[in-house]
C-alpha cells in the first residue's frame, strides 16, 4: 500500500491497483513475452492461480516520497535487451506518473528468460 497526503485529505493505492497499471502498460510493449516469477511466493501463487495471477513479477515499494518498481520478465530472443527495458521502463513509467500522479524514481527490470516464440 502507498499512501501519500493530497489537498483533500490521506490516500491509499493498493499494490493491486498498480500491478493492473503496470501490467496492462507492458503488455504494450514489443518484445516482452511475458512476467517471470520473483520470488518463491510468486512462483507458488502462480501455480496456485496460474495465468489469471496479475501480481507476478511485479514489486512497488515507497522510498522517500517516490515509487521504486521492479519487474521480472522473459523477453522473445533476437531482440536487443536494452532496447526493451528503456521501452518498458518508459511505458510504465507513464503510465503509472499519470494515473497517480505519484513520481516514480526507479524501474528495475529484471529479464529473466529469453523464449523463442
Amino acid at each position: 500500500m502507498i499512501k501519500f497526503n493530497d489537498t483533500l485529505g490521506q490516500a491509499v493505492l493498493t499494490n493491486e491497483y498498480f500491478v493492473g497499471i503496470v501490467s496492462e502498460a507492458i503488455k504494450s510493449c514489443y518484445g516482452v513475452a511475458g512476467m517471470t516469477a520473483s520470488d518463491y511466493k510468486d512462483t507458488l501463487m502462480s501455480a496456485v492461480f496460474g495465468a489469471d495471477y496479475q501480481r507476478k513479477g511485479v514489486t512497488v515499494t515507497e522510498e522517500d516520497g517516490s515509487l521504486v518498481i521492479g519487474l521480472h520478465v522473459k523477453i522473445m530472443y533476437g531482440i536487443s535487451v536494452p532496447v526493451i527495458a528503456d521501452n518498458i521502463r518508459e511505458r510504465v513509467r507513464y503510465a503509472v506518473e499519470n494515473a497517480t500522479k505519484l513520481k516514480v524514481s526507479k524501474i528495475n527490470v529484471y529479464v529473466d528468460d529469453i523464449v523463442t516464440e
